[in-house]
């Protein structure tokens, strides 16, 4: 005779409004890759091959709190003895995503596949827990607006002064370079503090954006891969001139279809027509990166990672002047007839 309780398994219970409940209703399934963070699916192809299969993962296992550590050991290429103290350094960073308008959602993906924190600034006060800052790609103009309404202009200023790596992809460039042609009338307002001359449209309207191959052998010596990258270019600027101390990492041909470009002097006086067959489209000045196309539209995540390692720089030199000055603070107070540990050289 079956009982109450036999009866009751595998029954549908009734909600008071007349839904029926499943047994099974408000368990919480755990999926197979939960925890996980799935690649974005890039709007661009192909991707360079030396990272195409990052982001595949062949353990059927998952951890119930993966860490962020272990998040970017899945999704970067090992790199040696010392990529475990690297990828531990990179977690604890906290970089800062300019999010008034444009790519930052693509930037802060791009970070959380390396096992990095990303965080969106909108206002002043919130550059002051970042360690770094990436100023996107988007609309230059209307991102200059947005930022002039909110006041950001002079902390993005201090920010950039004050040392610590800023990256501008694309608008991001034009917002950093000390110059800027080609822009709509009136202008806009720059942040400044990369010494060169940007073109605002070099390669055109939109529908002259396009993808090629950058020849790239710094960013492969310093990150491993191939020599090359993918670059994306959306209505891209580029570089035409750059200061002695800018580092130039990549430059592009110029396409044949190209209009002329003329280049104003600063009193107007004078123009002259670019005339050069390769344009530079990156670059970097101490603490400034600056690129004229988007890797975070790609899985190439060694740009990203380029821009990590000036982070760990920054926080070396800035721990090796304070060593610095606490030792010159110690020997001062030391007997003037005490031999110093350290020589001196005169």
């Amino acid at each position: 005779t079956p009982t109450a309780n036999s009866l009751s398994r595998g029954r549908r219970h009734v909600h008071p409004n007349g839904r029926a409940i499943s047994p099974c209703s408000g368990r919480r399934r755990l999926s197979a890759t939960c925890g996980s963070f799935p690649p974005p699916s890039p709007p661009f192809a192909p991707i360079s091959r030396d990272v195409t299969n990052h982001h595949q993962s062949t353990t059927t296992t998952t951890p119930a709190e993966p860490s962020r550590l272990s998040l970017a050991h899945q999704t970067t290429r090992p790199r040696g003895g010392g990529e475990e103290e690297r990828q531990r350094g990179a977690a604890m960073a906290v970089v800062g995503v300019l999010a008034l308008q444009g790519s930052y959602n693509e930037h802060i993906a791009a970070l959380r596949r390396i096992g990095v924190r990303g965080v969106e600034v909108r206002k002043p006060e919130q550059l002051v827990g970042v360690d770094s800052l990436i100023i996107p790609g988007g609309e230059s103009t209307t991102m200059a607006k947005l930022a002039n309404y909110h006041n950001l202009f002079p902390a993005l200023r201090d920010f950039v002064g004050g040392g610590k790596p800023v990256w501008g992809t694309c608008a991001g460039l034009i917002f950093l370079a000390n110059k800027a042609v080609g822009q709509k009338s009136g202008g806009q307002e720059l942040v400044g503090g990369l010494d060169c001359t940007v073109h605002r449209n070099f390669f055109g309207s939109q529908l002259q954006s396009f993808e090629t191959e950058l020849l790239v052998p710094k960013l492969a010596e310093k990150e491993g891969g191939n020599d090359t990258c993918r670059g994306v270019f959306i209505r891209a600027p580029a570089i035409l001139e750059v200061g002695s101390d800018v580092e130039i990492l990549a430059d592009c041909p110029v396409p044949t279809d190209r209009p002329s470009i003329t280049i104003s002097s600063p009193d107007a006086a004078e123009e002259e027509v670019y005339s050069k067959d390769r344009v530079i489209v990156a670059v970097r000045q101490g603490n400034i990166l600056a690129t004229a196309f988007h890797p975070e539209l790609t899985s190439d995540s060694r740009w990203h990672r380029f821009f990590l390692d000036m982070d760990k720089e920054s926080q070396t030199k800035a721990f090796s002047a304070l060593s610095l000055s606490t030792s010159s603070r110690d020997a001062e107070d030391m007997p003037k007839n005490k031999p110093l540990d350290l020589p001196i050289f005169e």
